[in-house]
């Protein structure tokens, strides 16, 4: 089961989020050698349009952790409101799994 995690992003800023991925003991760091990673953000859930958050697996990829960014120009194109998104990992082996995901309130900016 994915953790949950409500995210806030302020439109036209830099975002950036590092997340741990644990093994089902929640206390050791599942080893991220050999997996990919991928997230995206939606308006919905069946939405066709979508926001590719960039996403890499942290160096040593055995201590488990994900970094998330959006450029500032990629969060200022993005519409101010509320999205999805989710977060991914894909063994060497095809097996993907969702570790995170939740509601993003991309909050709109003025100064531009």
């Amino acid at each position: 089961m994915a953790g949950i995690l409500n995210i806030t992003i302020d439109q036209g800023e830099t975002y950036t989020n590092t997340n741990s991925v644990f093994l089902a003991d929640g206390i050791t760091a599942m080893n991220l050698t050999g997996y990919t990673v991928a997230s995206k953000m939606r308006q919905n859930y069946t939405s066709t349009a979508s926001h590719t958050i960039t996403t890499t697996i942290t160096s040593p990829a055995t201590a488990g952790l994900i970094d998330s960014s959006l450029t500032a120009t990629e969060t200022s194109a993005i519409k101010a409101g509320y999205y999805v998104y989710d977060l991914e990992i894909t063994s060497s082996s095809g097996i993907v799994t969702r570790v995170l995901e939740g509601k993003v309130h991309m909050k709109p900016g003025v100064t531009r």
